[in-house]
């Protein structure tokens, strides 16, 4: 890989991850719902008035409509290219957090925060990652993509409490007005780094005898051929599980710390995605190295403990194990989005990564909807939070097993031929001595 390619996938490594810092408003969810809260409690005119048990569902809906978003982005990603991808996701992210700040009605924000910034935020995300990998070999593979996503995670450490900020000088609707037009310029702007390699580029990957090996490709398959693969369907389910698991502590995090920590519980919220963040770059680089299958199970297993954990944790009520919890939860679930991508690239290649990872990341917004829901209904049938972590805990130690029916990698086809080629460079250095 030459300095000027290395250079330029730097560039789009860390835009992509500049988007992401933009888009992964929707970690928190949780500010705003108690923001709404305390406006339903209040009453008057201008308060919202909706149903106490469908406080989540805005941000349910955004993570189902995001999911599935991802498979037309990844569409559009792999035909025209990530740069109209991501301009497309800052004019939707935009429209939808203008159209909720002049209104209060359910409806309403189940469109815009829900629909419109789902949709959005596909089209932002869907189009970071896939240009970023195209740019480096595929030993950094899991680096390059905890890289771009860990902006997703990271985003919170500053919105949580800009939001909290915002909210008590210009009142929620100004808030979502301003996040409108400022992601709308961000998104946009950056998007125009986001290029992919020439045609025929192909990244160094090592050096044999001072010869360079071209990049491992991973067997390239569509739509079609990652459907009969048993492995998509363990995948999706894992997913499901990691995903799901995650998300329904990240939506209520702000709720649950809010009797600990009073008026600074947004800080639960930041620090957690510190954890998310490094989760995301810590699982690519640990994943590089021991291998996607035994990382999965290792963070699978440890979310799990983590649920049981939370239980006797909540009820003491103390605000720094409470911070701990979130944080190593956060940092777990923040695994996945590396690790998922990192799988989807190693086992169908990248001529139709975009799509296919697109269909793979249906399984987080089937997740997020479901054990969004599901959260909120147990937290307001018994008034605690117990329920919820019993089931997640459950379904974790399911998903750790399901790990085990995971094949290996396919060998990619350079790697078929490594040592093929690593015995010709030594026969013919042979040949010139003798």
């Amino acid at each position: 890989m030459s300095a000027d390619s290395s250079n330029k996938g730097w560039v789009v490594t860390f835009a992509g991850t500049g988007i992401n810092l933009a888009l992964g408003i929707l970690y928190t969810w949780s500010i705003f719902k108690q923001a709404i809260k305390h406006s339903m409690e209040k009453g008057g005119p201008g308060s919202f008035n909706w149903d106490p048990a469908t406080l989540n569902d805005p941000y349910a809906v955004c993570c189902i409509v995001f999911a599935l978003a991802m498979i037309l982005a990844g569409k559009v990603q792999d035909r025209i290219g990530p740069r109209v991808t991501a301009l497309i996701g800052g004019v939707l992210v935009g429209l939808g957090f203008i159209w909720i700040s002049q209104t209060t009605g359910y409806a309403s924000w189940v469109l815009g925060f829900g629909v419109l910034a789902g949709l959005g935020i596909a089209f932002g995300y869907g189009s970071a990652t896939p240009p970023a990998l195209k740019w480096f070999p595929p030993a950094k593979t899991g680096l390059i993509a905890g890289l771009v996503v860990s902006g997703f995670g990271l985003a919170s450490v500053y919105i949580a409490p800009l939001s909290k900020y915002l909210v008590g000088i210009w009142g929620l609707q100004n808030a979502m007005l301003f996040f409108g037009v400022a992601f709308f310029l961000v998104v946009c702007g950056l998007s125009l780094l986001l290029i992919n390699p020439p045609p025929g580029y192909k990244p160094a990957d090592t050096r044999i005898s001072g010869q360079p090996l071209k990049a491992a490709i991973g067997e390239e398959a569509g739509p079609a051929r990652m459907f009969r693969s048993g492995s998509f369907y363990l995948l999706w389910l894992c997913f499901f599980i990691g995903s799901g698991a995650g998300l329904m502590v990240i939506g209520s995090v702000a709720g649950m710390a809010q009797a600990s920590l009073g008026e600074m519980a947004f800080l639960a919220v930041a620090i957690m995605a510190v954890g998310n963040a490094g989760g995301r770059i810590v699982a690519g680089v640990l994943s590089d190295k021991i291998g996607r299958k035994k990382t999965l199970t290792i963070m699978l297993l440890f979310q799990a403990a983590l649920m049981f954990a939370a239980i006797p944790i909540m009820a003491t009520g103390s605000a720094v194990a409470l911070v701990i919890l979130a944080t190593l939860i956060g940092f777990n679930y923040g695994t996945n989005l590396s690790l998922f991508p990192s799988f989807t690239k190693d086992m169908w290649g990248l001529r139709n990564f975009g799509t296919n990872y697109g269909l793979v990341f249906t399984a987080w917004g089937v997740g997020g909807l479901v054990m969004g829901r599901l959260s909120q209904m147990l937290q307001t049938a018994t008034g605690s939070y117990t329920s919820s972590f019993i089931t997640a805990g459950v379904m974790l130690i399911i998903g750790g097993a399901l790990t085990f029916a995971l094949k290996k990698r396919p060998r990619p086809i350079e790697e078929k031929l490594a040592p093929l080629v690593a015995r010709s460079v030594i026969e013919d250095r042979a040949k010139r001595e003798k």
